[in-house]
């Protein structure tokens, strides 16, 4: 599938996300013609280190699999049960690592309204 050019300007979304590793911020920004993500981008803990270029490099390669086509879903479908640190989140929803946790956000992110996204992901946070 060939690549689909990034518009000179995305609607996002950041959430805070808890994690076994610290405070994680995903940012994920939409297609303006399709309404699905397009690239996504997430920070955890100080720049440089380990977690933060195995993140890095997580979310460019997330970024590039929905910028040619695949659908959320399967993206989801691959992060999801990543096991690293298990924690509570509180409720029904565990995160099991960044990888997990960028799922969750990712998921509550697309499906339907974007007001009702934002309290669907809002309560993952």
């Amino acid at each position: 599938m060939p690549r689909t050019d990034r518009p000179q300007c995305l609607e996002g979304k950041t959430v805070k996300v808890r994690t076994g590793h610290g405070t994680l911020y995903v940012t994920v920004n939409w297609h303006p013609e399709t309404g699905l993500p397009f690239e996504v981008f997430a920070t955890l803990g100080k720049a440089g280190g380990c977690e933060s270029a195995h993140l890095e490099a997580l979310t460019r390669l997330i970024s590039v699999v929905l910028q040619h086509g695949i659908h959320p879903t399967e993206v989801i479908s691959q992060l999801r049960q990543v096991t690293c640190h298990p924690y509570g989140m509180g409720g029904d929803i565990e995160n099991t690592s960044p990888a997990d946790a960028i799922a969750h956000v990712l998921e509550g992110s697309y499906d339907g309204d974007k007001e009702d996204d934002e309290e669907a992901v809002t309560s993952r946070g």
